[in-house]
């Protein structure tokens, strides 16, 4: 079943990123302020709400569906949600059907969560992972524990599930790490991907400074390791290579020196049920009034479509040429949704 939600550019609209709260057991340098002020938990849907909305997108031909949070792991209960969402994987083709449930985690919780994640129907997980040093991991998270999201990581590869490792390229911070990790990943059995950081929300930190641009990454990566072309994507923005040492995948995600909204086919839907279309853009849809106010499923449908036909053809991250600063929006990224 193709996507009946079709935003003005064609692009037909197949993914939803799914926050399920803007909590998390970290404090990244990128994603977070050190003193995060969170939501009350009135604000945020309950998991009934949730998979309400989950089941009017997925009507409507979404057919790959990514919890975020936030740590979605730390959400109680969250064990039930993905058992609920689960079961939708095994629908017939015309009856709400899933093709994909996946996950973002900063592996904190994964170990315990493994099996119950591999038993509801998840296949891969990405991990954000921005340092194998220990003392480095602790500073970059703020209150991470290397350890602990190792085990996660060894948990989920155990249990079977294919594992993406994403780490945010910071210049000056992590920089020494993109050959050690790129070795770690073959080692284990995982692909890797580089993210350029994205300037969303005050976090305390000078991502100016911090901003690397890939194109210069994969160059000097290239003069150790050889690349091999790639038509392998997932869904999401990033662009393969296979490194050809170990068999793995190196994934790059460019929203700074290469636009990738061209083919962009998903939506985001924050924990507070605010409906983005686009993740560098500020305007969203509020469909927890409209939820909590008594609509029916038909006029949430009108909502959503509503909200896509609005959806810009282009992202409101810039870097600017001349200086090098970068600017985006104002809300944090635990809020919208990884």
């Amino acid at each position: 079943m193709l996507s009946s939600l079709t935003d003005p550019a064609g692009r037909r609209i197949s993914y939803l990123r799914l926050s399920v709260t803007d909590r998390c057991d970290m404090r990244c340098v990128y994603c977070m302020s050190e003193q995060m002020s969170f939501l009350p938990r009135a604000d945020v849907l309950d998991f009934e709400e949730l998979l309400r909305l989950s089941r009017v997108f997925v009507h409507h031909g979404v057919r790959r569906l990514r919890i975020t949070g936030g740590e979605p792991l730390v959400r109680r209960d969250i064990g039930f949600f993905f058992k609920e969402l689960g079961s939708w994987l095994r629908q017939p083709e015309q009856s709400g059907r899933l093709d994909e449930l996946t996950l973002t985690t900063n592996g904190s919780q994964l170990a315990h969560y493994a099996p119950i994640l591999a038993q509801a129907g998840v296949r891969r997980v990405n991990v954000s992972l921005d340092s194998l040093d220990e003392q480095r991991f602790a500073k970059l998270t703020r209150r991470g524990r290397l350890a602990a999201t190792l085990e996660g990581i060894r948990a989920a590869r155990a249990q079977g599930l294919a594992v993406r490792i994403n780490t945010v390229a910071m210049a000056g911070v992590n920089d020494d790490e993109f050959d050690a990790l790129l070795a770690w990943c073959g080692e284990i059995g995982a692909d890797l991907c580089l993210i350029e950081t994205m300037p969303m929300g005050e976090t305390g930190e000078d991502r100016t400074a911090q901003y690397l641009s890939l194109d210069a990454v994969r160059r000097n990566l290239s003069q150790r390791w050889t690349f091999e072309p790639l038509t392998y994507q997932t869904g999401g923005p990033a662009r393969y290579v296979r490194v050809a040492q170990t068999g793995r995948r190196l994934g790059f995600i460019t929203p700074m020196s290469h636009n990738f909204c061209a083919s962009c086919n998903r939506v985001r839907l924050s924990c507070t049920g605010q409906l983005y279309t686009c993740l560098g853009q500020e305007e969203g849809v509020d469909l927890r009034h409209l939820m909590r106010g008594g609509a029916t499923d038909a006029a949430l449908e009108v909502a959503i479509q509503q909200a896509i036909a609005r959806k810009p053809t282009g992202h409101d991250f810039l870097l600017d040429a001349q200086t090098g600063a970068v600017s985006g929006p104002q809300r944090h990224m635990s809020v919208t949704g990884g």
